[in-house]
């Protein structure tokens, strides 16, 4: 079941559409760095979300990426759509349901080989209880969700 500030949150977050809709990636807050400037290999490597270094960087379909090591910069480098995120870094929750909300680094899941995100660990909890189910929902939904 959703906070109520779970809740608020993404209805505030779905009104936001027009904000990111013509991002590919999501960039929360003041980053310039998708998914909050974490590690997107190190979900995979580290089963944990690590932060980037300015030293290794590397850009995919308009959004910049930061690397914890050379190493996971050249694994992204070798192949940037297994190691980036889904639904543009977007909570996959709230793309099951037709919407775009922010997400959270913390509140991520590693399923079929693939990086999904979600607006917080509460909602991630949701989202898992029926993964397969929103998976194909988001899948039907993205990118029309953008509005673009």
């Amino acid at each position: 079941m959703l906070t109520r500030r779970a809740t608020l949150g993404l209805l505030a977050a779905s009104v936001a559409v027009p904000a990111f809709a013509k991002k590919p990636y999501i960039f929360n807050g003041d980053s310039e760095f998708a998914i909050n400037g974490y590690d997107p290999v190190a979900y995979f490597t580290q089963s944990q979300p690590v932060e980037g270094s300015m030293e290794y960087q590397s850009s995919h379909e308009g959004a910049n990426f930061v690397f914890s090591s050379s190493e996971n910069k050249a694994m992204f480098d070798a192949n940037p759509d297994k190691y980036a995120p889904q639904y543009g870094g977007y909570c996959a929750y709230a793309v099951s349901k037709g919407y775009i909300a922010t997400s959270d680094p913390e509140a991520w899941t590693v399923h079929d080989d693939k990086l999904y995100l979600n607006y917080s660990k509460s909602v991630r909890a949701l989202w898992t209880t029926r993964r397969e189910h929103h998976i194909a929902s988001a899948n039907a939904n993205w990118p029309s969700v953008l509005g673009v």
